[in-house]
Protein backbone atom coordinates (compact mmCIF):
# COMPACT_ATOMS: atom_id res chain seq x y z
CA UNK A 1 0.00 0.00 0.00
CA UNK A 2 1.25 3.49 -0.86
CA UNK A 3 0.13 5.80 1.93
CA UNK A 4 0.04 9.58 2.11
CA UNK A 5 -0.99 10.77 5.54
CA UNK A 6 -2.83 13.99 6.32
CA UNK A 7 -0.58 16.51 8.03
CA UNK A 8 -2.51 16.54 11.30
CA UNK A 9 -2.72 13.17 13.07
CA UNK A 10 -5.01 13.65 16.05
CA UNK A 11 -4.61 11.19 18.93
CA UNK A 12 -7.31 10.76 21.57
CA UNK A 13 -6.46 11.57 25.19
CA UNK A 14 -6.70 9.16 28.11
CA UNK A 15 -8.77 9.62 31.23
CA UNK A 16 -12.04 10.92 29.78
CA UNK A 17 -15.49 9.44 30.12
CA UNK A 18 -16.73 7.97 26.86
CA UNK A 19 -19.36 10.66 26.28
CA UNK A 20 -16.86 13.48 26.83
CA UNK A 21 -14.31 11.80 24.58
CA UNK A 22 -16.86 11.35 21.80
CA UNK A 23 -17.93 14.98 22.07
CA UNK A 24 -14.32 16.14 21.68
CA UNK A 25 -13.67 13.73 18.83
CA UNK A 26 -16.75 14.91 16.95
CA UNK A 27 -15.72 18.55 17.41
CA UNK A 28 -12.28 17.80 16.01
CA UNK A 29 -13.66 15.84 13.05
CA UNK A 30 -16.10 18.60 12.21
CA UNK A 31 -13.22 21.09 12.26
CA UNK A 32 -11.13 19.11 9.79
CA UNK A 33 -9.33 16.17 11.43
CA UNK A 34 -8.97 13.50 8.75
CA UNK A 35 -6.69 11.08 10.58
CA UNK A 36 -7.49 10.00 14.13
CA UNK A 37 -5.91 7.48 16.45
CA UNK A 38 -8.01 5.92 19.18
CA UNK A 39 -5.56 5.50 22.03
CA UNK A 40 -7.00 3.99 25.22
CA UNK A 41 -5.31 1.63 27.65
CA UNK A 42 -7.55 -0.91 29.44
CA UNK A 43 -8.55 0.57 32.79
CA UNK A 44 -9.02 -1.32 36.04
CA UNK A 45 -12.69 -1.76 36.82
CA UNK A 46 -13.66 -1.01 33.22
CA UNK A 47 -16.88 -2.69 32.12
CA UNK A 48 -16.37 -5.58 29.67
CA UNK A 49 -16.62 -4.32 26.14
CA UNK A 50 -16.37 -0.64 27.09
CA UNK A 51 -13.30 0.05 24.93
CA UNK A 52 -14.85 -1.77 21.99
CA UNK A 53 -18.09 0.20 22.34
CA UNK A 54 -16.22 3.49 22.41
CA UNK A 55 -14.06 2.43 19.48
CA UNK A 56 -17.16 1.53 17.44
CA UNK A 57 -18.74 4.89 18.17
CA UNK A 58 -15.55 6.68 17.14
CA UNK A 59 -15.31 4.53 14.00
CA UNK A 60 -18.85 5.57 13.04
CA UNK A 61 -17.99 9.23 13.61
CA UNK A 62 -14.84 8.93 11.50
CA UNK A 63 -16.71 7.26 8.64
CA UNK A 64 -19.36 9.98 8.71
CA UNK A 65 -16.65 12.65 8.52
CA UNK A 66 -14.59 10.90 5.84
CA UNK A 67 -11.68 10.47 8.24
CA UNK A 68 -9.32 7.56 8.74
CA UNK A 69 -9.29 5.74 12.08
CA UNK A 70 -6.18 4.06 13.47
CA UNK A 71 -6.45 1.97 16.65
CA UNK A 72 -3.46 2.03 18.97
CA UNK A 73 -1.82 -1.18 20.21
CA UNK A 74 -4.68 -3.58 19.41
CA UNK A 75 -4.93 -5.20 15.95
CA UNK A 76 -7.87 -7.38 17.03
CA UNK A 77 -9.87 -4.33 18.13
CA UNK A 78 -8.95 -2.50 14.94
CA UNK A 79 -10.30 -5.39 12.88
CA UNK A 80 -13.42 -5.74 15.04
CA UNK A 81 -14.50 -2.12 14.56
CA UNK A 82 -13.51 -1.89 10.90
CA UNK A 83 -10.75 0.66 11.52
CA UNK A 84 -8.52 1.83 8.69
CA UNK A 85 -5.42 0.61 10.47
CA UNK A 86 -3.46 -0.09 13.64
CA UNK A 87 -0.47 1.50 15.33
CA UNK A 88 2.09 -0.75 17.01
CA UNK A 89 4.35 0.05 19.94
CA UNK A 90 7.40 -1.86 21.07
CA UNK A 91 5.39 -4.59 22.84
CA UNK A 92 2.49 -4.94 20.38
CA UNK A 93 3.84 -7.64 18.10
CA UNK A 94 5.20 -7.55 14.58
CA UNK A 95 3.84 -6.03 11.41
CA UNK A 96 3.17 -9.54 10.09
CA UNK A 97 1.22 -10.47 13.22
CA UNK A 98 -0.84 -7.30 12.92
CA UNK A 99 -1.63 -8.04 9.28
CA UNK A 100 -3.08 -11.39 10.31
CA UNK A 101 -5.85 -9.29 11.92
CA UNK A 102 -6.10 -6.17 9.81
CA UNK A 103 -5.03 -7.37 6.36
CA UNK A 104 -3.99 -4.64 3.94
CA UNK A 105 -5.09 -1.74 6.08
CA UNK A 106 -2.58 0.79 7.42
CA UNK A 107 0.04 -0.43 9.89
CA UNK A 108 2.18 2.16 11.65
CA UNK A 109 5.08 1.51 14.00
CA UNK A 110 6.49 3.57 16.88
CA UNK A 111 10.25 3.92 16.52
CA UNK A 112 10.97 6.25 19.46
CA UNK A 113 14.54 7.51 18.88
CA UNK A 114 15.73 4.62 16.72
CA UNK A 115 16.38 4.96 13.00
CA UNK A 116 17.36 1.27 12.93
CA UNK A 117 13.92 0.30 14.23
CA UNK A 118 12.34 2.46 11.54
CA UNK A 119 14.41 0.89 8.77
CA UNK A 120 13.41 -2.55 10.01
CA UNK A 121 9.75 -1.54 10.22
CA UNK A 122 9.84 -0.31 6.63
CA UNK A 123 11.49 -3.55 5.53
CA UNK A 124 8.80 -5.50 7.37
CA UNK A 125 6.07 -3.70 5.45
CA UNK A 126 4.99 -0.90 7.78
CA UNK A 127 3.06 1.87 6.05
CA UNK A 128 4.47 4.65 8.22
CA UNK A 129 6.82 5.12 11.15
CA UNK A 130 6.61 7.46 14.14
CA UNK A 131 9.42 9.13 16.08
CA UNK A 132 9.22 10.85 19.46
CA UNK A 133 8.85 12.32 21.91
CA UNK A 134 10.08 15.39 20.06
CA UNK A 135 9.55 17.63 23.11
CA UNK A 136 8.66 17.16 26.78
CA UNK A 137 5.17 15.67 26.93
CA UNK A 138 2.56 15.77 29.66
CA UNK A 139 1.11 12.53 28.31
CA UNK A 140 4.40 10.59 28.57
CA UNK A 141 6.80 12.65 30.69
CA UNK A 142 9.39 9.84 30.85
CA UNK A 143 9.39 9.13 27.12
CA UNK A 144 12.70 8.97 25.27
CA UNK A 145 13.46 12.05 23.18
CA UNK A 146 13.93 12.10 19.43
CA UNK A 147 15.91 14.88 17.76
CA UNK A 148 15.27 17.00 14.71
CA UNK A 149 18.49 15.58 13.30
CA UNK A 150 16.98 12.10 13.55
CA UNK A 151 14.01 13.24 11.47
CA UNK A 152 16.37 14.62 8.86
CA UNK A 153 18.32 11.34 8.74
CA UNK A 154 15.08 9.37 8.51
CA UNK A 155 13.81 11.57 5.69
CA UNK A 156 16.98 10.83 3.71
CA UNK A 157 16.80 7.06 4.21
CA UNK A 158 13.10 6.12 4.39
CA UNK A 159 10.43 5.99 1.72
CA UNK A 160 7.46 5.56 4.06
CA UNK A 161 5.81 8.61 5.68
CA UNK A 162 7.29 9.91 8.93
CA UNK A 163 5.10 10.91 11.86
CA UNK A 164 6.46 13.01 14.74
CA UNK A 165 4.85 12.91 18.18
CA UNK A 166 5.39 14.23 21.68
CA UNK A 167 4.81 17.73 23.02
CA UNK A 168 4.05 19.19 19.60
CA UNK A 169 2.16 22.48 19.58
CA UNK A 170 1.55 25.34 17.16
CA UNK A 171 4.73 27.06 18.25
CA UNK A 172 7.18 24.22 17.67
CA UNK A 173 5.40 22.43 14.80
CA UNK A 174 7.09 24.34 11.94
CA UNK A 175 10.56 23.20 12.96
CA UNK A 176 9.41 19.57 13.13
CA UNK A 177 7.97 19.79 9.63
CA UNK A 178 11.10 21.43 8.30
CA UNK A 179 13.21 18.68 9.84
CA UNK A 180 11.40 16.04 7.80
CA UNK A 181 8.09 15.00 9.37
CA UNK A 182 5.21 14.34 7.00
CA UNK A 183 2.59 14.29 9.74
CA UNK A 184 2.28 15.61 13.29
CA UNK A 185 0.64 13.44 15.95
CA UNK A 186 -0.99 15.78 18.47
CA UNK A 187 -2.90 15.04 21.66
CA UNK A 188 -2.92 17.83 24.23
CA UNK A 189 -2.57 20.76 21.84
CA UNK A 190 -5.85 19.70 20.24
CA UNK A 191 -7.93 17.92 22.85
CA UNK A 192 -6.93 20.06 25.84
CA UNK A 193 -7.27 23.30 23.90
CA UNK A 194 -9.88 25.82 25.09
CA UNK A 195 -11.34 25.72 21.57
CA UNK A 196 -10.78 22.34 19.93
CA UNK A 197 -12.16 23.41 16.56
CA UNK A 198 -9.93 26.47 16.41
CA UNK A 199 -6.90 24.38 17.37
CA UNK A 200 -7.61 21.94 14.54
CA UNK A 201 -8.08 24.72 12.01
CA UNK A 202 -4.87 26.40 13.15
CA UNK A 203 -2.86 23.20 12.79
CA UNK A 204 -4.32 22.50 9.35
CA UNK A 205 -3.55 26.03 8.17
CA UNK A 206 -0.01 25.69 9.47
CA UNK A 207 0.88 22.29 8.09
CA UNK A 208 -1.15 21.74 4.92
CA UNK A 209 1.33 23.55 2.64
CA UNK A 210 4.13 21.36 4.05
CA UNK A 211 2.45 18.02 3.49
CA UNK A 212 1.45 15.74 0.60
CA UNK A 213 4.99 15.68 -0.74
CA UNK A 214 4.78 12.33 -2.46
CA UNK A 215 1.98 10.79 -4.54
CA UNK A 216 0.08 8.00 -2.87
CA UNK A 217 -3.21 6.83 -1.48
CA UNK A 218 -4.77 6.55 1.90
CA UNK A 219 -7.37 4.19 3.21
CA UNK A 220 -8.29 0.76 2.03
CA UNK A 221 -10.10 1.95 -1.08
CA UNK A 222 -7.30 4.23 -2.27
CA UNK A 223 -9.29 7.40 -1.60
CA UNK A 224 -7.78 10.67 -0.44
CA UNK A 225 -9.19 12.18 2.73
Amino acid sequence: MSVQLPGLYAVTPDGLQAADLLDRVRLSLAAGVRLLQYRAKPASGEAPGARAATARAIAMACRAAGALLIVNDDPALAAAVGADGVHLGRDDGTVAQARAHVGRTIVGVSCYDSLERALQAEADGADYVAFGAMFPSRVKPAAVRASHALLADARARLRVPIVAIGGIDLGNAPGVLQAGADSLAVISAVYDAPDIAEAVRSFNQLIDPETRRRPGTTGRDGSHP
